[in-house]
């Protein structure tokens, strides 16, 4: 990681931003087939909809849970077209297209869709994105801020919130006190918490002058990982930020504002 950053706005060259170029490719071919006619796998037809994902969903099917035109499915292999009427209890899915929408979090929202005592939820912020029910990949705590992506695409939320998923997340730490070397090198190094050993694939300070800021890269997807990595060496985060998420940025993102992944994003994230 280089050090080249100031907090909201700034350009972070800790990410790619090669990974994330705006333009489409061109000249695709455009099938003659009417999407409505296409058939496809029942396990895809389910996870476009936004249930879950497609291994999740031949679960669905061989537990008998799934329905296609009023007949309860267990073949694996059956397929479907938009024009079948498919029943997930009780209710007609849709074979919806899928969203990608990436938000730049503030504080004080929470993560969780169903908490009934949650004052603002970051659903909110992106409700007006589209019709289709999105939800978001993984979690932020209520004191952090940074990058949050939202899909419907339950096949690309398993994969990119399953621990074998090494894509980088880099967090921009703010301490109440100078990180030392020593505590730095271990950190590099792995430190053994309550719940396993963790290692940093990165860390530095963002800037020479600034012991206080510390920018690391890490694939963990454990609950509050990046706090608990500072706690255990004594230190107190005052502001946490995610500014890197699976090769996207904040780059040109304010605070509380989302935008649409482009076609190359969408592509990278499941090339990845």
């Amino acid at each position: 990681m280089t050090k080249n950053s100031k907090t909201e706005g700034r350009n972070y060259s800790w990410g790619n931003d090669s990974d994330n170029q705006s333009s489409s490719p061109q000249n695709k071919k455009v099938s003659i087939v009417k999407k409505s006619d296409r058939e496809i796998r029942l396990n895809k037809f389910i996870a476009n909809a936004g249930i879950c994902s497609r291994r999740d969903a031949d679960q669905l099917i061989e537990k008998g849970e799934i329905k296609v035109n009023g007949e309860v499915v267990t073949s694996l292999g059956h397929k479907v077209t938009t024009k079948d009427e498919v029943v997930y209890k009780g209710k007609m899915l849709s074979a919806e297209k899928n969203v990608y929408v990436l938000l730049n979090k503030p504080k004080g929202f929470v993560t969780t869709m169903d908490d009934p005592h949650a004052e603002k939820k970051v659903i909110s912020l992106v409700k007006n994105a589209c019709e289709e029910r999105i939800y978001p990949v993984g979690r932020l705590d209520k004191d952090t801020t940074g990058l949050l992506l939202f899909t419907n695409d339950g096949e690309l939320t398993t994969k990119l919130t399953h621990p074998s998923y090494e894509k980088k997340k880099i967090y921009h730490v703010f301490l109440d006190k100078e990180f030392t070397q020593d505590h730095l090198e271990q950190v590099k190094k792995g430190i053994e918490l309550e719940d396993g050993f963790i290692a940093a694939d990165a860390i530095s300070f963002v800037e020479d002058g600034d012991k206080r800021e510390v920018g690391i890269e890490i694939h963990s997807g454990k609950n509050r990982i990046v706090r608990r990595i500072f706690a255990h060496l004594g230190y107190r985060v005052v502001k946490l930020d995610r500014v890197v998420f699976a090769g996207l940025t904040k780059k040109n993102l304010p605070r509380g504002t989302w935008r649409f992944l482009s076609d190359k994003e969408v592509g990278f994230l499941k090339m990845s």
